[in-house]
């Protein structure tokens, strides 16, 4: 009964998301769909070209209403309809192998493999600094602002600096793509992890250094067990960043290989439902990959008894 309370709300907003859609799919095609209907020979729009471009995309389709049936099956939309999306979608994962360039199992693979790899470099590199900024005051002080400071500077300005720099050392391929990867992915894993090791209070402290407890007992006994929310609830951002980190540096990379070089082949020839049915993929992965962590989440924390 509580799962069917809480699918109704997220049902109501899902079907109102896709009502906005295919209400504004109409005035962002109605020009394109009309010089598509007047090519055919058609006379459907009593403005000429000029008034058409001086009038809203609302006004054309209020006078124009023969031809927004057309608004949702143009080959070349600038918005593309839900179903048009899907059907992409059905035609690059089921009827292409996924062996084929224009298989999204191929490109979505291509993206996952590199954001795996720089999920766990980013996941390492963060557990690691975590560990050393809260057991020495020095790696605080330095390497803290640092790591902040690495945040600021955008991604799509390092890169193309990245991917370049590395090309001309001869790394290509997987590794680049899982570096930028990793940079973005590790911050959320530095700040989480140092506020879940740093959530014992003095009491727990205390009570350790009764038993003579040693600092790596205190860390695995303790600090550890008490960081795994902090670190399954930062996982969850990181593997996100990692997967937007991939699609930024596939852009760059060339060769049309991954989402984002799928992405960017569609803006090349102006195949705006290539592009959304790749965004779609992403947000797929990305869906799938939190939903991972969650369940290792429910596991881990069930095992250790710190969830019932």
């Amino acid at each position: 009964m509580a799962h069917v309370r809480t699918a109704g709300p997220v049902l109501v907003v899902v079907a109102a998301i896709f009502a906005i859609w295919y209400v504004a799919v109409i005035p962002m095609n109605i020009k394109d769909a009309i010089t598509q209907a007047e090519r055919a020979g058609a006379t459907v729009s009593p403005e000429g070209a000029q008034a058409r471009r001086d009038m809203s995309a609302i006004g054309l389709a209020v006078r124009n209403t023969a031809v927004i049936p057309a608004t949702y099956a143009l080959d070349r939309p600038r918005l593309p309809a839900p179903h048009q999306i899907a059907a992409e979608l059905w035609d690059t994962t089921i009827d292409k192998k996924i062996t084929s360039k224009r298989s999204l199992v191929f490109h979505g693979w291509v993206t996952l493999s590199a954001t795996l790899l720089g999920f766990a470099i980013g996941t390492a590199a963060g557990i690691l600094l975590a560990v050393g900024i809260v057991h020495s005051r020095a790696m605080d002080m330095s390497v803290m602002p640092w790591a902040i400071a690495s945040q600021t500077i955008p991604i799509l300005a390092i890169a193309p600096m990245v991917i370049v720099v590395l090309n001309s050392i001869g790394v290509q391929g997987l590794i680049p793509k899982a570096i930028i990867s990793a940079y973005l992915s590790f911050f959320p894993v530095v700040v989480g992890m140092v506020k879940g090791l740093r959530t014992p209070d003095a009491m727990q402290m205390d009570l350790l250094r009764t038993y003579n407890a040693n600092r790596n007992q205190t860390f695995w006994r303790l600090r550890l067990p008490a960081s795994l929310p902090f670190l399954f609830a930062s996982l969850k951002i990181a593997v996100a960043a990692a997967l937007v980190g991939t699609i930024v540096a596939e852009l760059p990379a060339g060769g049309g290989r991954g989402l984002g070089g799928r992405m960017l082949t569609g803006s090349y020839y102006g195949q705006m439902i290539q592009i959304w049915s790749a965004l779609v993929m992403a947000a797929l992965l990305a869906a799938g990959l939190v939903f991972l962590i969650s369940l290792i989440e429910r596991i881990s924390l069930r095992r250790l008894g710190l969830a019932s």
